[in-house]
Parts: C-alpha cells; sequence; structure tokens
C-alpha cells in the first residue's frame, strides 16, 4: 500500500470540500442567517486545515493501483461525510451525530433516504447543503479531482473505476483528465437546462437550484415535506424527464455530441433501459387509472414514481405506499434493476442484468450443445471473460451484503416490509421504501446500530461494494 499517495488524495478531497463548503455559507450571507454562516465558515475552516496538512506529504512513488484506487476511494468517501456532517451537528439541525452522518451519507451517495421529520422549517444555508451534496457525489467527488489536477504518474482510471458505477468503465478520450472535464461538462450543462425549465415553470431561483441539484444527482432530498406532490404538473413533468435523462449513460452523450447518432441510438443499455420505463409506466397507470380522476393524471404520478425509482432519485409525488399491490412490486423490482452504468442513477445496473441474460442464454444453449461456441456480445462487441466474472462476484458480494444488512436491522423489530425496503432502498440509493420507511415517512425510527448499517449500505452501494469491503481486508493495509 502507497500509504503517502492516499493521504495526499485525500488531502486534495478535504481542500476541495472546504472550497465547496463556502457556496452554502453564501447561501446563508444571503438570507441573513449569520451562525449558520459562521457555522460553515469554520466547518470549511477545518477542512481546508486538514486537507492543507495531509498535502504535504511527499510520496516517494506517484504510482498506485486498484488497491490504493479502492482504498482512496472509500476512504474519501468517508472523509467528506464526516466533515459534511458537522455543520449539521454545530447548527443544531440534527443534534445527534450519527443522524447527521447518516443525513449527509445519504446525500453525498445521492439516496436521498432521511432522517428529518420536517424540512420546511431548516435554514436556507441547511436546506442548500443538503442538496448540494447530491450534486457533487452525483459524478463523484474523485472524477471531480481528476477533472481538476493534472496527476502524474500511475494510472490514474483506476481512481475512476473505483468510483464510477458499472461494470466497466471506459475512457471517451485517451487522457483521463480530458474524459473527466468531459463527464463533468456534460452533467453541468443538463442541470443549467433543467434550472432554466424549472424557472420557466414559475419555481423560484432558490428552489429551482435544489431541485436541479437533486435531480441531476439522482438525489432525492426534498425542500417541502411532501417532495413534489404540491408542485404543478408542468414542474413534476420536467423533473420526471430530467430524472430519466440523467439515468443514462453519459456515453451516449458524448456520442450525440460527436454526432454519432446511430451509434447512441444502437446501445443495447440504453435501449433497454427505456424500454423498462416504457413498461413500467404502461403497467402501473393501468394498475393505479381508479384511484386519480383522469388517465392523465393517473400517466403523470406513474412516470414520475417509474422514472424516480429506477434512476434511484427517490423524489414522489404523491404517497405511493397506498398504491396497490402490482405497482408497489413494480416499484421495488426497480429498485434493483436501477439506471445505466455510467450515469449518476444507482441500483445493480441495467448492463448488469443484460450481461446476466446473455451469460444464462449461453450457458443454455451450451447445456444442449456442448460443442457450440456461444460468445457473449454487447452492443455486437464480445465481453471479454472478465467483465462477466466481475459481474457474477459482484451479484454474489451484493446478496450477501444485502442478507446481512437485512439481518442486522431487523434486531430493531420492525415488519418485514420496512426492513426489506429500507434495506434495498439505501444499497442502491433509493432514498424511499415501504411501510414505516415510506415516501412521507423517514428513518429517524431506527436505532444508531442500524443507522450505522444502514449508512455502510449506502456508501457500499454507491463506490460498487467493493471499494468499502476491501477496507476490511489486511492485504489493503500491507505494504508491498
Amino acid at each position: 500500500m502507497n500509504y503517502a499517495i492516499v493521504f495526499r488524495l485525500l488531502g486534495y478531497i478535504l481542500m476541495i470540500e472546504g472550497v465547496l463548503l463556502l457556496l452554502p455559507a453564501v447561501t446563508s450571507l444571503i438570507y441573513a442567517e449569520w451562525a449558520v454562516m459562521g457555522v460553515f465558515l469554520l466547518t470549511a475552516a477545518i477542512s481546508a486545515a486538514l486537507g492543507l496538512g495531509l498535502r504535504t506529504i511527499k510520496p516517494r512513488s506517484k504510482v498506485f493501483y486498484m488497491r490504493e484506487g479502492f482504498a482512496a476511494t472509500a476512504l474519501s468517501w468517508i472523509a467528506i461525510s464526516i466533515v459534511g456532517a458537522v455543520p449539521f451537528v454545530l447548527t443544531g439541525c440534527i443534534p445527534n451525530p450519527v443522524d447527521a452522518l447518516f443525513e449527509t451519507v445519504s446525500g453525498f451517495t445521492t439516496t436521498g433516504a432521511s432522517i428529518l421529520p420536517a424540512v420546511e422549517g431548516l435554514p436556507n444555508g441547511i436546506l442548500f447543503w443538503r442538496s448540494f451534496t447530491h450534486w457533487i457525489g452525483g459524478m463523484g467527488v474523485l472524477v471531480f479531482l481528476l477533472s481538476l489536477l493534472p496527476l502524474t504518474g500511475g494510472s490514474h482510471v483506476n481512481l475512476m473505476k473505483a468510483e464510477s458505477p458499472g461494470p466497466q468503465v471506459d475512457k471517451l478520450v485517451p487522457k483521463v483528465q480530458s474524459t473527466a472535464k468531459i463527464l463533468y461538462g456534460i452533467y453541468f450543462a443538463l442541470t443549467v437546462v433543467e434550472f432554466c425549465f424549472l424557472l420557466a415553470g414559475g419555481m423560484n431561483v432558490f428552489d429551482s437550484m435544489l431541485t436541479a441539484f437533486g435531480t441531476a444527482g439522482t438525489g432525492g432530498f426534498g425542500f417541502k415535506n411532501d417532495s413534489f406532490a404540491s408542485f404543478s404538473p408542468y414542474i413534476q413533468w420536467v423533473v420526471t424527464i430530467f430524472m430519466i435523462l440523467f439515468g443514462v449513460n453519459f456515453n451516449a452523450y458524448f456520442l450525440l455530441l460527436l454526432r454519432r447518432f446511430r451509434r447512441a441510438a444502437s446501445s443495447e443499455e440504453v435501449r433497454a433501459y427505456f424500454g423498462i420505463i416504457l413498461a413500467a409506466v404502461a403497467v402501473i397507470t393501468v394498475n393505479i387509472r381508479s384511484l386519480y380522476g383522469t388517465f392523465g393524471e393517473a400517466l403523470r404520478h406513474a412516470a414520475f414514481q417509474v422514472g424516480s425509482i429506477i434512476t434511484t432519485t427517490g423524489f414522489s409525488s404523491c404517497d405511493f405506499d397506498l398504491w396497490p399491490t402490482l405497482a408497489k412490486e413494480v416499484l421495488v423490482l426497480l429498485m434493483f434493476v436501477g439506471a445505466c452504468a455510467g450515469s449518476t442513477g444507482g441500483g445493480i445496473k441495467v448492463s448488469r442484468f443484460l450481461l446476466l441474460g446473455k451469460t444464462l442464454g449461453k450457458e443454455l444453449k451450451q447445456a444442449l450443445h456442448p460443442q457450440v461456441v456461444a460468445p457473449v456480445r454487447m452492443d455486437g462487441k464480445l465481453v471479454n471473460h472478465e467483465t462477466i466474472r466481475t459481474t457474477n462476484v459482484y451479484i454474489a458480494a451484493y446478496i450477501f451484503l444485502f442478507g446481512a444488512s437485512l439481518m442486522l436491522v431487523s434486531l430493531d423489530g420492525f415488519d418485514m416490509v420496512t426492513n426489506f425496503t429500507s434495506v434495498a432502498a439505501t444499497l442502491n440509493n433509493i432514498g424511499p421504501g415501504l411501510n414505516q420507511v415510506g415516501p412521507m415517512m423517514n428513518f429517524g425510527a431506527y436505532s444508531n446500530f442500524a443507522k450505522l448499517v444502514l449508512i455502510f449500505d449506502m456508501l457500499a452501494g454507491r463506490l460498487e461494494i467493493f471499494p468499502m469491503l476491501v477496507l476490511f481486508l489486511p492485504d489493503t493495509w500491507r505494504r508491498f
């Protein structure tokens, strides 16, 4: 383990967080929230000072491999979450440190699960920071670091692999830093476009910013107690469309920018993603039609919740916990499917399900015809054995972690639906579950121990499990 390079990267991350904490301080200044502004300035100073201290560490070698990539990624997310929780505690908005950490991790991992029973009374600076953590974590803090700093030496794609969602990570252009800049450029542009559409619908600037942050990061923290139920149909449709757009693999947008329209449209994952959405919206609309006055209203709520759940955003336009069983079952299944790889969405990812389906088809064909060579292809390209192996290992680790977490949170004595959907909502970075953790409820009733389990699940889900698990392996910390 190259400890020096890992700590140096942690220093960069904390310095960046110190700068980012100035934005909610400015928000507090605008709204004359002097005490809150002071807390953010203090936290920013602490973060920057810690970062500068770690930044002084000089590594003998600037080369780092997957071991360092995993460790740096996991430790960075833990560090920014701990520092990001400080304003909640010092302002008294969330006095319990475990609750504050839960809220912050939920923000950075773009989960959107909350322990707060009401949010409309919170200071504007705190509301800004809650939603801004979604935007920071949506594309990834290390991807942001790579886009800013011309790090030299080592295979820096290992950092991107450790943080970016999906079974494999491709560089859009030869240089990793250029790839990171392109990804953030697309991310920023889509955020601005949504912000403008929300303003056109009559939403004020502050609310438009918070909504755009939450949608872009597919996060889900609301600034109203009823999430988006009280907003106009226009606003709900805009949010629905952009939630779905942010769940698309960003490689497709890059191809569109290069005017390679046919190649972008031929992506099997993107086509499957939209196919699943259309099918789920159709089934749920028919199933809930009797609950609403018009077909259009039923379609709007079905589309909003399908877009919210499959992209793991977690916003809600109604209390879908009151829907018929079939509709709720479809939403629970969508929790596991998730969005596309290479997007800001969570879940297992559409591409992994495609690979699993193709692998199953190959095995069945070879069971009938042992001599037949049946390679697995995606988008016309041969999928190498390593990608298939890592996909299978990921699913095995996912099942193990899900089962262990379910047993641990069950110690609190809640019903099975609550426990099952709470783990599904946090491990898949969704936000709301059903019953006691439904869209109009919160996670505050869980014990501190259960919250710590769910905090780990949120981090593991956002970082694709392995970076968090390797922290517990002795070989990770052994010097070579």
